[in-house]
């Protein structure tokens, strides 16, 4: 009877165990799957991603995987809106729940966005290091296949810095290495950042005078966002075309194409990308004399100049006091460290102290020991 009990005991523990793993892992392919859904409004409703985001962190339990993912969505979302601080405020809180996954591919992308935070704050050295960090556990990481994207977009970030740091030439290089690992990818590969590359190469040319590629880059850049509805980065490839049309001398079709990119910009509420079109257009209103809108424009461009920089403030701040902490709690430990050595060193010493104090009174012993006997047979002597 006892033997039955322990046997039914058994089954019904193991089927526990089952229907728990079952709901578990229905649990984070369902995580995967609305996190999927999200990530292709990221650029057209980044709002909502933001809802969905939080929504899945406060219902994802135990699961840190499912929260490390949904906080680094809701980063992607504050990206897309230029609100770095806030940006910064969710990668944070996903590194810090890193250390608790086993899952060494979500270390990659958090490295990685780590790297295009810090390039989009303009600090440079500390980008390169969290891109150092994710290439090399891309390199180690075992299944080659799964690498691509985050290798293709590491090379893509390092092509931002570099055309910023040096020339276009080594940036160029950078884009194509990142689109040739993207387009590895078996499963659908990543347009968005595809199409961000190819923008950077449409104003690399620009910059290079090489109007016709240029425009090439950016048709295709166009292209790709519009397939995915990224909509603001459909509005930056036109600005590129604008851009173009405008170093031509061609300010009527500039303005035209800014007007079409100023639509789609409204809807996402880019500011940087609302900045640069404000600025293309006072321009090139300015270059046909239409004085009125060129006031309008001006002003605008002004007042959006002033909440960018005043949110770019706001971040570096952030940073600085992220930055703080680091060396705070570096500085905790190393202290803590110094004490440890110091206290282990008083201990040393003390026990020396003790064992010289034990040896000495032994051979003082010793010595009065041999001086008694010395005196006793003196004593016998004399008799």
């Amino acid at each position: 009877m006892i033997k039955i009990k322990k046997y039914t005991f058994f089954i019904v523990t193991s089927i526990c165990f089952l229907l728990v793993n079952t709901l578990y892992s229905q649990n984070y392919k369902n995580c995967d799957g609305v996190i999927n859904v999200a990530s292709n409004e990221i650029y057209s409703n980044p709002d909502n991603v933001i809802k969905i985001g939080k929504s899945i962190v406060k219902e994802s339990g135990n699961n840190i995987d499912c929260k490390i993912k949904a906080l680094k969505l809701i980063c992607d979302a504050y990206t897309s809106k230029r609100n770095y601080e806030k940006a910064l405020e969710y990668l944070n809180k996903a590194n810090s729940l890193v250390k608790f996954s086993n899952n060494a591919m979500l270390k990659i992308i958090i490295l990685n966005k780590a790297g295009i935070i810090y390039h989009q704050l303009k600090i440079y050295d500390k980008a390169i290091q969290y891109l150092d960090q994710a290439e090399q556990s891309i390199m180690e990481y075992p299944v080659k296949d799964s690498i691509h994207t985050d290798l293709g977009k590491n090379f893509i970030v390092r092509g931002f810095i570099y055309k910023e740091e040096f020339n276009c030439d080594i940036a160029i290089d950078f884009f194509n290495r990142g689109i040739t690992e993207l387009l590895k990818e078996k499963n659908k590969p990543s347009k968005s950042i595809m199409s961000i590359a190819k923008y950077n190469k449409g104003n690399c040319y620009i910059l290079q005078s090489k109007s016709k590629l240029a425009i090439e880059n950016f048709n295709q850049s166009y292209e790709l966002a519009k397939s995915i509805n990224a909509k603001s980065l459909q509005a930056f490839a036109i600005k590129g075309i604008a851009q173009v049309y405008t170093i031509e001398g061609n300010y009527t079709g500039a303005i035209s194409k800014l007007n079409e990119a100023l639509i789609l910009s409204n809807e996402v509420e880019d500011l940087v990308l609302n900045q640069e079109i404000y600025k293309g257009l006072y321009e090139n209103y300015l270059a046909i004399s239409e004085w009125e809108k060129y006031k309008v424009y001006r002003s605008k461009y002004l007042n959006i100049q002033k909440s960018i920089k005043l949110s770019e403030r706001e971040s570096v701040s952030e940073s600085i006091d992220l930055k703080k902490e680091e060396l705070t709690e570096k500085l905790t430990k190393e202290t803590s460290r110094i004490y440890f050595y110091l206290v282990i060193s008083f201990l040393i010493l003390l026990l020396i102290v003790f064992l010289c104090f034990i040896f000495i009174k032994k051979k003082r012993k010793e010595i009065d020991l041999i001086k008694s006997k010395i005196n006793v047979l003196q004593v016998k002597k004399m008799n």
